[in-house]
């Protein structure tokens, strides 16, 4: 089959590779459809995150249709239309029955491979689903494969990092960072009820984008943004920041947003060896910091009716729609943010 795989820093490949089969009762076979790329699938190509196998099948997120299924498998089956979050979960597990899919004990993140070990990802022809009745969900027909898709992962981290950031009780909330995870952070920010949500960015179609959605860009060259927020705030700095870069500039800036007593919530992957302010500094903010994966699939249930629903303007996200082929350079610009790129739909079926 194709697949889109890693070689190294900025080296992806469409090659051919074996087709994956069933190896485990709990297994599903999916045709993706539609598959999409991330900025956390930046972290290994551009070098930002060590270990991963060459010739891992990249990608994490996936819209597609299941072709056979495991002898155990029960809640799904061959033809059903499915969306899949960007790990695996038993359902059954502590962390599971916490709400914690994303640390689930048997779970795998899809298009991660290290050492031989792990699970090859969705930007391919064909996809091995482990524990697909606790992983998969099934999508009405007739609704749109790139809306369902974002269910899986960027609604579904903006939604939790607009959760951890206690959007629902905020005045003022700004979000570092207007890629697809921020924008989706300030989108269920408003959703969940913030007065006032700023949006924080250098490049101008996201900051539009960010317009479109409800929010109030604001550019951070010259450091506007925060003399601008701290004016709105009397100078005391906002309730809460959504942190969806993971870089620590952008640790930098959320400390200097925030107010006393405030909640940093961070779901950005950050791949440095040290936070970007101190002790003393968290200490004397009374700052509240919440950070981590997101449990996609325990979200889920509420994101998919919330990506279906066309009063949200969710296919703006995709700048570019592209074949299979084309993905080697769709990488390229995704990464260099070339031609307004937002975020790239890959078209499979």
């Amino acid at each position: 089959m194709r697949a889109l795989t890693f070689h190294g820093v900025e080296d992806v490949r469409l090659t051919q590779v074996p087709d994956p089969t069933l190896l485990d009762p709990r297994d599903a076979l999916v045709v993706p459809l539609r598959a999409a790329i991330c900025g956390s699938d930046l972290h290994a190509v551009q070098g930002r995150e060590k270990g991963l196998d060459t010739g891992t099948v990249l990608g994490h997120e996936i819209y597609g249709e299941v072709l056979e299924v495991g002898s155990e498998v029960q809640e799904i089956g061959p033809g059903d239309r499915v969306v899949a979050p960007f790990t695996t979960s038993c359902g059954k597990c502590v962390p599971c029955l916490n709400g914690l899919t994303a640390r689930c004990e048997l779970g795998q993140l899809f298009g991660w491979s290290s050492n031989g070990q792990g699970l090859q990802g969705t930007q391919a022809d064909l996809l091995r689903v482990p524990l697909a009745d606790s992983t998969l969900v099934r999508v009405p027909a007739g609704v749109s494969g790139a809306r369902a898709l974002l269910s899986g992962d960027v609604l579904s981290t903006g939604m939790f990092c607009a959760l951890q950031a206690g959007a629902a009780d905020c005045e003022t909330l700004a979000v570092v960072g207007a890629g697809p995870v921020g924008l989706m952070a300030a989108l269920c920010a408003l959703h969940l009820g913030a007065d006032q949500v700023f949006v924080l960015d250098s490049v101008a179609e996201r900051l539009e984008l960010a317009a479109r959605f409800g929010a109030s860009p604001l550019s951070i060259v010259d450091g506007a943004a925060r003399k601008e927020l701290l004016k709105i705030t009397a100078g005391r700095g906002v309730d809460a920041v959504c942190e969806c870069v993971g870089s620590p500039a952008a640790s930098r800036a959320s400390i200097d947003l925030l107010r006393a007593g405030g909640t940093l919530s961070a779901v950005g992957v950050h791949t440095e060896d040290s936070f970007a302010f101190s002790p003393g500094e968290a200490y004397d903010k009374n700052l509240t910091y919440r950070a981590g994966r997101c449990p996609a699939r325990a979200l889920m249930d509420t994101t998919l009716p919330l990506a279906l629903d066309t009063t949200w303007p969710l296919e703006e996200l995709f700048t570019h729609r592209v074949p299979l082929e084309s993905g080697p350079d769709a990488y390229r610009i995704f990464g260099a943010r070339e031609d307004g790129c937002i975020k790239v739909l890959l078209e499979l079926g």
